[in-house]
Order: C-alpha cells, then sequence, then structure tokens
C-alpha cells in the first residue's frame, strides 16, 4: 500500500512500514524504515527537531534557518547546501559548479508496477504492486529527478530507482546517480558483505559501524565475486531467529558500490547503486538516464525471515519466462571429466552412463567450435569443430535425444581470442588501448558491446548456433574482468561511460536471444561466481555459483549466496575425488548432500566409474527426482552455519520445507571429527508445531576399508590391509550405518530437536553408532502424519 498524508509519504507491505515527508524547505526528510506501525495522530512525536543548528553546521538558506542537512536523515542527498555525507547524486553543471538543490516538485502513485526502460527490473503480472513517484526539481539548472518506490507487499520488499532528465541549460556530467539511501537515526548496526575470489566466493565478513565509511564494491566490470552486492544491515545481537535486519541488493550486472557511513552526530546512511569510481556520464539537453532498481527488505525475526523474504521476491518479481516455477533438470557436464580432450565417441559414452543412471540433460562443454583444444584460441569463432563432431551440432544433438535425454551447450559469447578468425578480421572489436599493449584474462580480451555492430554481430552467431540444433539448455560463460578499458567507438569525454554501457548492451543482447529462444534453459556462468546478481537473473533463471565443486568448501559458498538468493536459482554439481580444484578426497554420499540442495548436476566421469558408485549415483537421482520440488523451491532454513569450536570443526546444518510445512529435507555435516565427542543433534526449523512428523534417515553401510586394519580387532586370523584378502572382504561385507527413526512434534522438533545416535569415538562400533569421520554428511527427511494414519 501507498498513499499521502499531509506531508507524509506512507509505503506499507504486510509486514514493515517505510515513512517519509516533505519539509517546510522542500527537502524529503525519511522518518522511519522497520515493522509495520499506526503513525495516525503520531505525525508530530516522530519527527526530528532541531529549534537551533548547533555551531560549525550549515544553514540550508536564510528562511530556513533551523535547517542543516548534514544532520538529518534524508530520502537522497547532494553536496553544496552543507550535507556533507556521502551523497546520492553528483553533478557537474554546464558552468562547472558542484551544487545540486533538489527540491519536492510533485508526486504520481502508479496502482500498477513501474519498469525501468533500459534495464531489466522486477516486475508484477499480477498488477498489484504500486508505485511511487517523486519528483524533485532543481530550478538552478533545470533539472529534475525522479525517485521510484515500489511495494511488494507480500514479500515484504520495497525496491527503489532513479532517474534524471537534463532539462535546457545545456549538457551536464552526472558523476555518480545511485539507487537507494536509506537514513537511520541510530548506530548501534553491523553491515554484512559477501566477499572472495574464484573458487572461493559469498565469505560473510560481519563490520561493526563506527564513525568512518564501510564500503563494499566492484570494479571488475562485473558484479564480481570479489563482492557480491548483497549486502545486509543488521543489529549485533541479530541472528538466523530472532532480531532486526535489513537486506539490500542491486538489479545490475556491472560495477556496483554499497557503502554505510557513520556520521559525526551518530546517524547511518546506507547508499548503493552503480559504482562512481570511474564513472560519469553526459546528458545533453532533454536527455534522460536512469539507475538501476535497487531492493530492500526488513525483518525483526531475525537473518532466516530476511532470507525468505528476499528468496520470495527473487522467484515471483526476478526470474521470468517457461523456466519460472519449472522443475530444472538433472545433468551431466562434460568440463571436468574430459576438459578439451573429446570428440563425439567420448561424449556419447558419458552420455549413454550417464542415461543408465537417470541423468535428464546431457552438457557439451567448452571445446566444440574452432580450433578450441585448449583456451588460447578460437574464441569468437563460432564454427563446429568437425574433427571432434563430424556430425556437426545437430549430429550429437540427435544422438543424445535417441538416448533420451537432452542437449546442452557452453558458450562464451562476450570474449575473443588474440588468435582467433574473429580478431584478425576485427580486431578493433576488441576492448584495447589505441597503439598498447594489452593485457588478458585466461589468454582472451573482451569484445566491445557498446559498439552495435558487435552487439548485431553476436546476437546473429548465437542464433546461428541455438537454431541449428533441438539445443535444450546454455551454460553463458565469462571467464575473465575488465582491463585496459577504452572503446574505439566512444567519444573521448564518453569513456568513463563504458562499464555501464557494456551492461546496457548485453542486456540488449540477452533480451533478444531469450525472447527468441523461450524453450531453452539459459545457465548464467562468469568464472563460477563472477556475475552471481539479480541482473543476469531476469534473463538466465539459474547461475553456477562457483568453479569449484569441492563439497565442503560448497558448503561456505552455498551457505554465502543463501543470505539474498533462493536455491532455485544456484546450480550445483558433484565431481570427482579427489577433487579438481582443491584435491581434497570426499565421500559421493557427501558431495551429493551437498550439491543437492540446488539445481542438482554431475561433472565426473561417469563412463568410467564402477559399478558400486554408478548404483549410488542412480539412488541419489532417483532420491533427488522424489524430492526435487522440495529442493528447489521449498523455504530454505540456515541452521548452522559452519560452527566452530571445543566441540565442533565446522558444523552445518540445513533444511528445506515446502509451502504446506508437511515435508522437509535437512542436511547435517561436519567437517572434522572431534576426538571423543559423539553427541549430536539435529534441530529443525519451519515446521508446523502442532503436527506430528516422522523423522528418519535413509540408512547407509559403510565399506569395512573405511575402518583401515581395525578390522583385526575383530578377524579370527591377522588380515593386511590394502591386501587382496582385505580387498574380497570390503567387496562382500557392507556394515550397517545408524537407523533415526522418530515421531515427533513440530513444536519438539523445532526447538528441543532429535538427539542423533552416538557417533564413533574409538570405543566400539555397530550398527546403533553413527559412522562418525571428517567431512560426514547425513540427510534426514521429516514427513508429516496424516490424523488418520
Amino acid at each position: 500500500m501507498i498513499k499521502k498524508t499531509d506531508d507524509f509519504f506512507i509505503i506499507e507491505t504486510k509486514n514493515t512500514g517505510y515513512y517519509f515527508r516533505v519539509t517546510e524547505s522542500g527537502h524529503l526528510e525519511h522518518i522511519y524504515y522497520g515493522k509495520n506501525c499506526n503513525i495516525d495522530g503520531n505525525i508530530e512525536a516522530i519527527i526530528a527537531k532541531c529549534q537551533y543548528i548547533p555551531g560549525n553546521l550549515i544553514n540550508y538558506s536564510k528562511e530556513y534557518n533551523k535547517t542543516a542537512l548534514e544532520d538529518m536523515c534524508l530520502e537522497m542527498s547532494s553536496y553544496g547546501k552543507g550535507d556533507i555525507r556521502e551523497p546520492f547524486v553528483e553533478i557537474i553543471h554546464n558552468d562547472g559548479s558542484i551544487t545540486c538543490d533538489f527540491l519536492y516538485k510533485d508526486y504520481e502513485i502508479f496502482k500498477i508496477k513501474k519498469s525501468l526502460e533500459k534495464m531489466p527490473s522486477s516486475y508484477d503480472n499480477t498488477n498489484q504492486t504500486e508505485s511511487l513517484i517523486i519528483k524533485l526539481y532543481d530550478s538552478q539548472y533545470d533539472i529534475e529527478l525522479e525517485l521510484c518506490y515500489s511495494c511488494f507487499e507480500d514479500c515484504d520488499v520495497i525496491t527503489r530507482s532513479a532517474k534524471i532528465t537534463n532539462g535546457n541549460k545545456g549538457k551536464i556530467i552526472i558523476k555518480r546517480l545511485l539507487s537507494t539511501q536509506v537514513d537511520f537515526d541510530d548506530y548501534d548496526y553491523e553491515m554484512v558483505t559477501f566477499n572472495g575470489t574464484w573458487i572461493n566466493e559469498m565469505n560473510r565478513n560481519t563490520h561493526r559501524l563506527s564513525p568512518g565509511k564501510v564500503v563494499n564494491y566492484s570494479m571488475t566490470g562485473t558484479s564480481s565475486n570479489r563482492s557480491n552486492p548483497f549486502v545486509i544491515i543488521k543489529r549485533p545481537d541479530t541472528n538466523e531467529r530472532n532480531g532486526e535486519c535489513y537486506g539490500f541488493n542491486l538489479i545490475y550486472s556491472g560495477n556496483h558500490y554499497e557503502a554505510t557511513e557513520t556520521s559525526s552526530f551518530g546517524k547511518i546512511r546506507f547508499v548503493n547503486g552503480i559504482n562512481p569510481s570511474n564513472f560519469s556520464y553526459t546528458l545533453e539537453c532533454l536527455e534522460e538516464f536512469e539507475a538501476p532498481e535497487s531492493v530492500m527488505t526488513y525483518s525483526s525475526m531475525g537473518l532466516n525471515d530476511m532470507s525468505h523474504n528476499m528468496h520470495s521476491f527473487v522467484r515471483e518479481h526476478i526470474v521470468r519466462g517457461e523456466w519460472k516455477y519449472k522443475e530444472r533438470p538433472v545433468l551431466l557436464n562434460s568440463w571436468e571429466a574430459a576438459y578439451f580432450d573429446f570428440n563425439e565417441s567420448r561424449l556419447l559414452k558419458m552420455a549413454k552412463a550417464g542415461k543408465e543412471v537417470g541423468i535428464e540433460l546431457f552438457v557439451m562443454d567448452d571445446g566444440w567450435f574452432g580450433e578450441r583444444n585448449d583456451d588460447t584460441k578460437s574464441l569468437g569463432d563460432w564454427e563446429v569443430n568437425l574433427k571432434k563432431l563430424p556430425n556437426g551440432l545437430n549430429g550429437i544433438c540427435q544422438k543424445i535425444e535417441n538416448l533420451g535425454m537432452k542437449f546442452g551447450i557452453w558458450i562464451e559469447p562476450e570474449m575473443v581470442n588474440e588468435n582467433s578468425n574473429l580478431y584478425r578480421q576485427h580486431s578493433d572489436w576488441a576492448v584495447r588501448l589505441k597503439d598498447s599493449p594489452h593485457s588478458e584474462g585466461r589468454n582472451q580480451m573482451i569484445l566491445d558491446l557498446t559498439n552495435k555492430e558487435v552487439r548485431d554481430y553476436l546476437v546473429e552467431s548465437i542464433c546461428k548456433i541455438l537454431s541449428g540444433a533441438n539445443i535444450s539448455y546454455v551454460k553463458w560463460d565469462m571467464n575473465r574482468i575488465f582491463s585496459d578499458v577504452y572503446s574505439n567507438y566512444l567519444d573521448t569525454y564518453r569513456q568513463e561511460e563504458f562499464y555501464h554501457r557494456y551492461v546496457l548492451g548485453l542486456y540488449e543482447i540477452l533480451d533478444q536471444v531469450t525472447k527468441k529462444f523461450p524453450h531453452i534453459l539459459f545457465e548464467g556462468c562468469a568464472s563460477g561466481g563472477n556475475r552471481f546478481d539479480l541482473g543476469m537473473l531476469c534473463y538466465m533463471p539459474q547461475i553456477w555459483a562457483s568453479d569449484n565443486t569441492d563439497a565442503i568448501s560448497r558448503c561456505n559458498i552455498q551457505t554465502g549466496y543463501s543470505y539474498g538468493y533462493p536455491m532455485s536459482v544456484l546450480s550445483a554439481h558433484v565431481s570427482g575425488s579427489p577433487n579438481h580444484q582443491t584435491l581434497r578426497e570426499t565421500s559421493l554420499d557427501t558431495r551429493f548432500n551437498v550439491a543437492c540442495f540446488g539445481i542438482l548436476g554431475y561433472e565426473c566421469n561417469i563412463g568410467e566409474m564402477k559399478k558400486e558408485e554408478l548404483d549410488e549415483i542412480k539412488d541419489q537421482i532417483s532420491f533427488y527426482k522424489d524430492h526435487r520440488k522440495l529442493l528447489q523451491f521449498g523455504d530454505y532454513y540456515r541452521i548452522e552455519n559452519g560452527r566452530h569450536d571445543n566441540f565442533v570443526k565446522g558444523l552445518y546444518q540445513w533444511m528445506c520445507v515446502d509451502k504446506d510445512k508437511n515435508k522437509g529435507i535437512g542436511l547435517f555435516l561436519q567437517e572434522m571429527c572431534v576426538p571423543n565427542h559423539g553427541f549430536a543433534k539435529f534441530t529443525t526449523m519451519g515446521l508446523e508445531e502442532t503436527k506430528e512428523y516422522h523423522f528418519y534417515n535413509i540408512q547407509r553401510k559403510h565399506n569395512i576399508k573405511e575402518f583401515g586394519d581395525l578390522i583385526n580387532t575383530v578377524a579370527p586370523f591377522h588380515i593386511k590391509k590394502d591386501s587382496i584378502v582385505h580387498n574380497v572382504i570390503a567387496k562382500t561385507i557392507k556394515l550397517d550405518g545408524e537407523k533415526e527413526d522418530y515421531i515427533v512434534s513440530g513444536s519438539v522438533l523445532n526447538n528441543i530437536g532429535v538427539k542423533l545416535k552416538a557417533g564413533y569415538t574409538g570405543t566400539g562400533y555397530d550398527d546403533q553408532v553413527r559412522f562418525n569421520k571428517d567431512f560426514v554428511s547425513r540427510i534426514y527427511i521429516i514427513e508429516g502424519i496424516k490424523e488418520n494414519e
């Protein structure tokens, strides 16, 4: 709901309220954002008072000499009139001045959601989302600034964006136009950011706010694996179950900026939007510039509740198209099994083995085009390598389909190798400095998407590929960050527009391609998680979370993503062991248990696996298909996030609960075994407290070789470890694992938890003891019991 009462604007979702007013001076004063309140009749009480301006502050004007912008909570800010904090907008006017003075002019409330014109934004097909446009005007320079607020009531989400329109007094240079500004009138908060690198994404970092700034940003040209645009502002005592917190994100795939500044007066300002570093945008008379849409939510019930708001918003109002609600197929990707070394025969062998265990989609990764036998050549040459695939894309596609599977491919359209026909023909299409040596990443350069000729070429090339065979899936990769940023197609004074214009060019390409092929499942990828953002999710309903497929690393990575993104957009694979990124060895069971919380795939050489492993994978895929809807679209809860102390060394507990609270799937995983500590329990979240549930595990059998030469403590004769006799016994004798099977109320599960069978502590083992070692994990199923059962 959005309404205006006198000079107050009220935006209310199901559980939250956002209030601001127009002051006598014409500024927008931010009043409150938090739990929904009834402010009728309380207006005077909640307005900040100022009778006398403290010394050393700036009076806004002689007429309004009790207005000091530096010590006010505002909806937007600029330099020049006394507010020296983080600005929302910076402009260089045609006379060289940088002072801006945007004052309230008018407003309009729309009963349908307003969308951006040049960038992807959220949507609501039900037409139940209202939008508020506030028009501000700088009369000195004839510039209008629009602030747009949209209210998603059911998700407890509010979005914001901004647009500048230049009037008739000459060109201006925008140095900064952010998307959201929220001012808090107290300082007792922390800022949580998610940072990392390639194969080490989404590490959670908490910054206690104190005078000064905390900044989270990207300068890679992408949203980046260094700093995801999703951030949290929370109270210090807020945890997963309780406490106040705010989540913020940006629907944008380029350089972003999130800053929290604590002022000298104990107020906090949060802003986010396009990174103003190395950015400027020139507007001629009557031209417009719009900022990306920002997303914000509030919860008084802890981080899990905040995440549920974000998850619901992403599923309902970001992801779109045929795959919005559709369960995603289990795929087999060729990359870690073959890398560049494959031919049609080898791929078909993999695919046949995959079909036998239940794989639904076979994906041919990098190496199928040009002379692409390594990563030094052929990017940009999107012609099939007939030496590897003598029957072309359509030939292998038909053979995969004849096996009863769908077929998908990998592409990296935005890139070009110097050793390619495309570069030899159009070297000016690459992003590089004129007449200077260029720096490369992964032996490649970036194509200049600010150039329409390049965009048209890419659309034509991609559409030709996708029209040439019945391709069901595309993995769209982007394996480097930006360097030597320069465009031959932008004027000298517009070079700082490059990063943003590149993103707009990418969105134009994605829009055309995805609309032309609406049935194809597109998966975003940028060296894994280098472009995991809401902008890409407007075109691609899922994203490859990380090039790291190690299950233990993925626990932390996937936990990080879960704060702002639902499992239905997160792609995760079971890979080989030792893992190719960490050389860590983990059981096939644990690798699956982690990967199944998301969109499951396999990235290992199934064609060369032992029968025992294939049988296990077949059971895994069968289990996943039975519970796929829950694992992809259920409500996700973080229970333990890698807790590490004297008694546990890296404990993770997750669960997904269906919308009716009738079923849940839980994960228990420990990184390291703690000696002589066998106690563990699994405490649920999200179940209906008055219901009865059946809590059980899938009982496993364990290979006797996992106990090493401990076999000699029970064997009637000595058995040499790894001997022929040892191997024969291991094939014929399996040890039963523990069985957990209880009827428990939801209130007990949510509050007390199930105390699991005691773990192995070195003094004995039987089927009442939980097999307990490094990197061990369990899946628990919780099913509601019907009253007549």
